[in-house]
């Protein structure tokens, strides 16, 4: 048995207590500061894009439908399945794009196809052209009513131009709802599987969102994470009214839906 002096090892172990004491600190407050609303405002525009086609007839060229935001490797983005422009077969002249908040500081057109939809869910995935953007990361779980949310579009974009806003508020409740296909082409097995098995669950929001917000990321304030995809929200009487009279109740895919998506194409 080996034996040594205590009074010359209790330093060393100090020392290590010491180094293991301020390395913890460091993690727990890399963890303990979160981050802010402006801050997780500042990045995730970089991620959110129009969504719209391009016309070399049209007036504008650029048609304005909605929002979308980069997934994955940045060349991927998730929108609603309801602001994909309708296929028009043999006109070339008018495609879909998106437009991408540059490092310039200014809107740049990318052109973009759809590469996959959910009908059912009202989810839509597009493949754009690089260079690829900032992505945001879906979130693995559901989240829970409570949760303080931050969702991110162009309200009125076609009227009040193209400006990242952001509005707040909370996951309200959990709703079931069956979303009807929009045509025929929508009629997959999968859309159909599930109209029979009944509805599916939607996120209730109370933060008040307009026309030009589909398609847009749900963020959780907390974690960053995008829980889900603005979808619509809910109206006195006709559409016009979710303008002049907004009720405050938005509904959202859960991001569980938009990674089921991802999967069906190895994302």
């Amino acid at each position: 048995m080996n034996l040594y002096p205590l009074h010359r090892a209790r330093p060393v172990l100090v020392r290590r207590q010491a180094l293991a004491m301020i390395a913890a600190w460091v993690t727990f407050s890399a963890h303990a500061a979160p981050e802010t609303l402006p801050q997780l405002i500042a990045r995730a525009k970089r991620a959110v894009v129009v969504v719209g086609s391009y016309g070399l007839m049209d007036s504008p060229r650029f048609g304005f439908r909605a929002a979308g935001f980069a997934v994955v490797d940045g060349l991927h983005v998730l929108t609603n399945a309801h602001v994909v422009p309708p296929e028009e077969p043999g006109r070339i002249d008018r495609t879909l794009a998106v437009q991408v908040w540059s490092t310039e500081g200014q809107w740049q057109l990318r052109s973009a196809r759809l590469l996959g939809r959910d009908l059912a869910q009202d989810l839509a995935l597009l493949e754009i052209d690089g260079p690829a953007l900032p992505v945001l990361r879906l979130a693995g779980q559901d989240a829970v009513e409570g949760t303080s949310i931050a969702l991110m579009g162009f309200p009125i974009g076609n009227a009040l131009g193209f400006v990242h806003t952001t509005h707040r508020g909370i996951v309200s409740a959990w709703t079931a709802v069956a979303m009807p296909a929009g045509d025929p082409s929508g009629l997959s097995a999968r859309a159909v599987r599930q109209m029979r098995e009944g509805s599916f669950r939607l996120m209730q929001l109370d933060a008040i969102a307009y026309p030009g917000n589909s398609g847009g990321p749900v963020l959780d304030i907390e974690t960053g994470e995008v829980v889900g995809v603005l979808q619509g929200g809910a109206v006195k009487g006709t559409k016009e009214a979710a303008l002049s009279a907004p009720t405050g109740i938005t509904y959202a895919v859960p991001a569980s839906a938009a990674v089921a998506l991802l999967r069906e194409h190895k994302l």
